[in-house]
């Protein structure tokens, strides 16, 4: 069945409380102070079950200036409004703002109701309405069906219902497909249960037993218990009330404009990219840089308004714009936003969130920057992903493209796919995740880096390759380094590099093969190879090739990382081909003796003390020998 949120709008005293009240029987406003100042200050909330049998939920909203931030806290999840304006005062203040608020927010299903018909005559009645018409005029709400009831004597009661009921036919419910979003607008404890958050429910579902993380808080917690209108539930769809009791978390954690949602669907952020539309009733241009009330969902968070392609907004035009924000909010694309101004607290525009997370400040009048994001706004869903991707290029994972985008991720995925096959994106996958690169950005991040390859072989021909943690963090210091190591997984499938266990090579390269040092390893191999058991000291060694001190130890490392050479004692190296002559010596003469000495081993080796001493202790790390006083017996290598 279709859930509808059902909300009332209009100046203060024009009966909005008194109309639900008898349409429900439930009267909304619970505060103390509510019930002796007879006004609205805080949201209402009730049910309200249609004739035919539909049940709504029903958002009541304060009129008064003072709390037009309430207001906004529940105007966000409305599908079907109620304009409430008093016959025997028309038009007011807060009706003009509160329809201002509707048109931004794009309410397109509603109802004109005009109350307190009982306080007037049928000749002010017809001029009220004329003056409502005239006041609709080029709204979203023109063509809303007009009723005039009166909430004391029950006068057009029914008629509403009745009408009600056809205008929730028609409109479109919220889409349950994708991740849950329950913008926060009431927190509080329960004894005995613990936290809970109430809010309406604007996409998905939640079921009770789901993990839900709180943004922008990053809030991971567990839905202990549901409720929606009321009634326990186990679980709650996208357009209903929804009370959630959530485990693990404290009353101080949440607040009013948190979104309890799906896990890592959304992405908390600073600053917004929006397409920005200024009322043509807002006093004066919006300045570049302007501080504003950013209202989004059920929060309000302090900002400023970076328009990108001129000094000053005028009133009734639109502009691309980022918002830069003083807290962290967590939106999609698509999202409707209200923008009031700082001071005097005034509603004079909004717009629509073209991208909730922008990777980065735009700079001020480019073209490239404007048209990326008309590109996002309006393109095809292809071109949208493409253009988010260009805009992102530290390869982000396919959720973060889907609530980038405003795509489900099937949809995020099935696109993905589509331009893998026509060249134009590039999917690294990694984990059981998927992540996405432009593939022009993936060629280009490529020879970039077979570049630094190269220029790296150059001065230190004989490494391996670039160490891949060094390489991270001077090429890909976004990536961490598990998705690094998938990039890296890629580039390897496509023969762009070549990796080992901690470095990274061009495809072709091979250390130490550069004409002038393969001379010299060559005659450091025959020197050792010729002093066979008597190796000179590699200090010696490197100074008779003519290396310096540092491109000896870049030479000894090399001849260590192939196993060539094995370190035996303190600037004392041994071919490892040697060493296995002298081990197998040392094998055969245990094997037959039963235990062996350095004097032994000296003879045997025709070598001094220098040598075999350092070979012995070598040996016992190796489990080969085991040192009993001044002999060594047969070790555990052994057997």
């Amino acid at each position: 069945m279709k859930h509808l949120i059902i909300g009332t709008a209009g100046h203060v005293d024009h009966g909005k409380t008194a109309l639900v009240k008898a349409m429900t029987g439930v009267d909304t406003d619970r505060l103390k102070e509510e019930k002796e100042r007879g006004i609205s200050i805080e949201l209402g909330f009730t049910a309200l079950k249609l004739p035919g049998g539909r049940k709504a939920g029903i958002v009541d909203v304060p009129g008064h200036e003072r709390f037009i931030k309430n207001m906004l806290a529940g105007a966000g999840g409305f599908d079907l409004v109620l304009l409430v304006i008093a016959a025997d005062e028309g038009v007011m203040p807060q009706t003009r703002e509160h329809l201002d608020i509707i048109q931004l927010l794009q309410v397109k299903k509603g109802v004109v109701v005009l109350t307190k018909a009982d306080l007037v005559d049928e000749e002010w009645l017809g001029l009220v309405k004329e003056e409502v018409q005239d006041f609709l005029k080029g709204t979203v709400l023109e063509d809303a069906p007009l009723v005039t009831v009166s909430a004391v004597t029950g006068q057009g009661i029914g008629g509403l219902l009745e009408l009600l009921d056809r205008v929730a036919e028609e409109t479109p419910a919220k889409t349950a497909a994708g991740p849950p979003r329950l913008p926060v607008d009431r927190v509080f404890s329960v004894t005995g249960f613990g936290t809970v958050v109430t809010g309406t429910l604007v996409a998905g579902e939640i079921r009770v037993g789901d993990s839900v993380e709180v943004q922008p808080q990053g809030l991971i917690a567990r839905v202990r218990s549901l409720q929606s209108h009321g009634e326990k539930v186990d679980f709650a769809w996208a357009g209903q009330r929804v009370a959630a009791n959530l485990a693990g978390l404290e009353v101080e954690q949440i607040s009013r404009g948190s979104v309890v949602a799906g896990v890592n669907s959304l992405t908390p952020s600073y600053r917004l990219d929006v397409h920005l539309l200024l009322l043509k009733s807002a006093v004066r241009p919006l300045k570049n840089r302007a501080p504003v009330r950013f209202h989004l969902g059920s929060g309000e968070i302090l900002g400023r308004v970076v328009l990108l392609d001129r000094e000053e907004l005028e009133p009734g035009a639109i502009a691309y714009t980022q918002i830069e924000l003083q807290e962290k909010t967590a939106a999609v694309k698509g999202d409707r936003f209200v923008l009031r101004s700082y001071s005097p607290m005034l509603t004079i525009g909004g717009g629509i969130v073209i991208d909730p997370a922008p990777g980065r400040k735009h700079k001020r009048f480019r073209s490239e920057v404007l048209k990326a994001l008309e590109t996002r706004e309006r393109g095809t869903p292809a071109e949208i992903l493409e253009e988010y991707l260009r805009s992102n290029p530290g390869l982000p994972e396919l959720m973060d493209a889907a609530a980038g985008t405003g795509f489900q991720v099937s949809e995020t995925d099935k696109l993905a796919r589509e331009l893998a096959l026509q060249d134009k994106v590039k999917i690294v996958p990694g984990d059981g995740k998927v992540y996405l690169a432009l593939i022009e950005v993936y060629r280009r991040l490529a020879g970039e880096l077979q570049q630094m390859l190269e220029s790296y072989h150059r001065e230190f021909p004989l490494r391996e390759g670039y160490p891949k943690e060094e390489l991270r963090s001077r090429k890909f210091p976004a990536l961490n380094n598990k998705v690094f190591q998938f990039l890296l997984a890629a580039l390897e499938n496509d023969q762009l590099v070549r990796c080992t266990a901690q470095a990274v090579a061009s495809p072709s390269f091979v250390s130490g093969s550069e004409p002038k040092m393969s001379l010299i390893i060559d005659r450091i191999r025959k020197e050792l190879a010729e002093a066979c058991f008597q190796p000179p000291a590699w200090s010696e060694l490197t100074a008779t090739a003519g290396l310096s001190e540092n491109a000896g130890l870049e030479l000894l490392q090399y001849f260590l990382r192939t196993g060539e050479l094995k370190k035996v004692g303190e600037n004392l190296y041994f071919l490892d081909e040697t060493l296995s002559m002298v081990r197998q010596k040392v094998v055969g003469f245990l094997r037959e003796n039963g235990e062996i000495t350095v004097r032994e081993l000296r003879d045997l080796l025709q070598t001094s003390r220098k040598y075999a001493l350092p070979l012995l202790e070598y040996f016992d790390k190796e489990r080969i020998t085991r040192r009993v006083g001044d002999k060594r017996l047969p070790g555990k290598a052994l057997g």
